[in-house]
């Protein structure tokens, strides 16, 4: 993983040395989470001027985390204040950047907690004028829809007041970059995400200042609302939002087929794309079958029911897409020895000493994870907040479960009452073993737990790639399967899909050209024009 680096110039503040620690933590955290992070369009971020960074809020902990390992810089973070609370993640989230917020309707002197709120937000708009970056969530809560929700208004009046000040001390003009937060799924452990960053918002000019305090309210609420529907349409084009998950998985399905189709057209060869490559092409689909429906609703309804249907047949007979697409038209026995030599070989490495290491170190503090996450499940827990769960217990478990192991088996290596001990001294090389010292032996074993967990994480990744390998071509020889049949049909959808696009200027297109702040890609879309126009 290649995370950016920090900017180091006179014009931003500089990461002290408890930030970069928390952001260390935190870099680790997320990267044991995912099994793949792209950060991508980092040149997008301006060298001058302070930064707000905006995103949706779908997985409770796990986006601030993951926002705070990606984006360079010292990013001053506004966080619900109940999280400044808990003795370990709070301590984190402060030198990590968290600003506390605290919602009037959680506070039981809502008076107060305005007060302070309004103090908070003049001190962040101040930071952000001076050449500070502030991520924030302007949802203002995390939640599991495939929609963004109502957007508040708080960015928009950090942003008025920031670009104000700046304006004020001759220093250059802050911007409002929206972040693209994609999941493969969020709340799975080893799962992927990309953290895409977009190009700058436009806003109209901020008003002026006026001498009449009711007039300047009522600018500055015109002003804020309007930047604040601009934010509402960009967070939605960012995160490729739509309305339900039915049609967010279709246009997920439709990305890979056309993907598979185009690789089919070119090189012909099938090679699983970046999740940034994923998530790009789900953009394109996303315009264009919007495009689609807007202009030809008639063939865009053709295209959704045929994908729905051809779908709904893979999925009853427990087939992927990729299965289809994958598909070689001769059968070889090469292919499927190759797949269990493979899937052996990682197997035999995985169940080796390596193995046993990630299991005595980490296989209690992992069941009682699951423990704490499903007793938290059964009391109804909302699924926004299970991946925060999971984080939060895990960072509490694991570390505690390698200090007890870790004296567990200094102990056993190094007393003389130990049978473990005895049996060493037995043998005149292995002797020297008990006689070495025992903060480095402790040592040893406190990194060796989470260091063979990463290394049994890897060999076990190939070896379930390889078995689902085995079961694919298990599945390709069932003769009950009509493959011929899967095969034209998907290919036939593929055709129709990619054909549509190559007739659109779409997203990631030479020639395509990103629609201004307030409004979706949709509206940027246009017809190709023809050889003969």
């Amino acid at each position: 993983m290649r995370w950016l680096k920090d900017p180091v110039d006179e014009h931003h503040p500089r990461a002290n040395r408890a930030y970069r620690i928390a952001r260390r933590v935190f870099r680790s955290l997320v990267s044991v989470w995912f099994r793949e992070i792209n950060i991508v369009d980092d040149e997008n971020i301006p060298p001058k001027g302070g930064v707000m960074f905006i995103s949706w809020h779908p997985s409770g902990l796990v986006d601030p985390m993951l926002l705070n390992a990606s984006l360079p810089g010292r990013v001053s973070m506004i966080a619900k204040h109940t999280l400044f609370k808990m003795p370990l993640i709070g301590r984190l989230l402060r030198a990590g950047g968290g600003v506390p917020v605290e919602r009037a309707q959680d506070s039981a002197d809502k008076g107060a907690a305005r007060l302070r709120n309004a103090e908070m937000l003049s001190d962040v708009s101040s930071l952000v004028a001076q050449g500070g970056r502030l991520m924030i969530f302007p949802e203002g809560t995390t939640h599991t829809g495939s929609n963004v929700k109502r957007v508040r208004s708080g960015a928009a009046r950090i942003l008025l007041a920031a670009r104000r000040e700046a304006q004020r001390d001759g220093l250059a003009e802050p911007q409002m970059i929206p972040i693209g937060l994609h999941y493969s799924n969020s709340q799975r452990f080893r799962e992927r995400a990309a953290v895409v960053i977009e190009r700058a918002m436009v806003f109209p000019p901020i008003p002026e200042e006026f001498d009449d305090e009711v007039l300047q309210d009522q600018e500055d609420r015109a002003w804020v609302k309007v930047a604040t529907e601009d934010i509402s349409t960009e967070l939605q084009r960012a995160s490729l939002s739509k309305t339900t998950w039915r049609e967010r998985t279709l246009i997920w399905k439709g990305r890979s087929l056309a993907y598979a189709e185009r690789a089919r057209q070119t090189t012909g060869k099938l090679n699983k794309p970046s999740y940034a490559h994923a998530v790009l092409g789900a953009r394109r689909v996303r315009a264009g079958w919007e495009y689609m429906a807007k202009n030809n609703p008639e063939t865009a309804t053709s295209i959704v029911e045929e994908a729905e249907a051809h779908f709904e047949a893979l999925d009853h007979r427990g087939i992927t897409p990729f299965d289809v697409d994958s598909r070689p038209e001769r059968l070889s026995y090469s292919g499927f020895a190759k797949s269990f030599l493979l899937w052996a070989w990682a197997g035999v490495w995985m169940f080796g000493l390596i193995t046993w290491g990630a299991m005595i170190g980490n296989l209690v503090p992992y069941r009682a994870n699951a423990m704490i996450v499903g007793r938290m499940k059964s009391k109804g827990a909302d699924g926004s907040i299970l991946s925060t769960i999971k984080l939060l217990s895990a960072m509490v478990c694991f570390p505690l479960w390698w200090l007890i192991a870790s004296l567990a088996a200094t102990w056993l290596l190094l007393n003389d009452a130990s049978p473990v001990n005895e049996l060493l001294q037995m043998h005149w090389l292995l002797e020297n073993l008990t006689r070495l010292p025992f903060y480095l032996v402790f040592c040893v074993f406190f990194l060796w737990w989470p260091t063979s967990a990463k290394a049994h994480l890897r060999l076990y990744a190939k070896v379930v790639v390889n078995y689902r390998s085995l079961k694919r071509w298990q599945a390709w020889r069932d003769e009950e399967v009509n493959w011929d049949e899967l095969v034209l049909r998907q290919r036939n959808l593929a055709s129709r899909l990619v054909g549509v696009g190559e007739g659109l200027i779409l997203p990631g297109d030479e020639d395509w050209v990103d629609p201004p702040a307030g409004e979706d890609d949709v509206m940027s879309v246009r017809q190709r024009p023809s050889i003969d126009d």
